[in-house]
């Protein structure tokens, strides 16, 4: 007897609920603005008319003049005298940290991350000054490596 009078009065609180909800929306078309008149063709002064070739758009972007190597040698001269020094090297360098972990337990000294980029600043430094010519600084340059996409599926 109790699940029949909660059924029912779970039922009657669902139509009303129901009930309550279209009559908010039948409230809120009634109260909606009219239409827009229609427009006849026949008044000139309704449509704009515009001459395409007074139209101008935004300046596309001009395209940078320097190589890929010139655009990765300027992001390590941060000074723009066209050398890298040490310190210059060494800033940028905070990403690759991470990745020379040799012993694989995530602790790394500063010592040993500076030692792999002194080591590699030494070896692209041909004259021995501590500083990085562009010429010497193209000697970092990662060997690009072909990359092969795997099929999209197994046929």
């Amino acid at each position: 007897m109790g699940r029949i009078v909660l059924g029912v009065f779970v039922g009657l609180l669902m139509a009303g609920v129901g009930l309550s909800w279209w009559q908010t929306r039948a409230q809120v078309e009634a109260n909606a603005p009219p239409p827009p008149a229609a427009l006849t063709p026949s008044d000139p002064s309704v449509l704009p008319i515009t001459d395409p070739a007074d139209m101008t758009g935004p300046t596309p972007p001009e395209a940078s003049d320097l190589t890929r190597e010139q655009r990765r040698f300027f992001r390590y001269d941060r000074n723009r005298d066209l050398v890298i020094t040490r310190n210059e090297m060494l800033s940028t360098r905070s990403d690759a940290f991470r990745k020379l972990d040799k012993d694989g337990n995530n602790l790394l000294t500063f010592e040993e991350w500076a030692v792999t980029t002194v080591e590699r600043f030494e070896g692209a430094d041909g004259n021995s000054d501590g500083k990085l010519t562009q010429r010497e600084f193209a000697t970092t340059a990662r060997p690009s490596t072909p990359t092969t996409r795997k099929p999209s599926c197994e046929c």
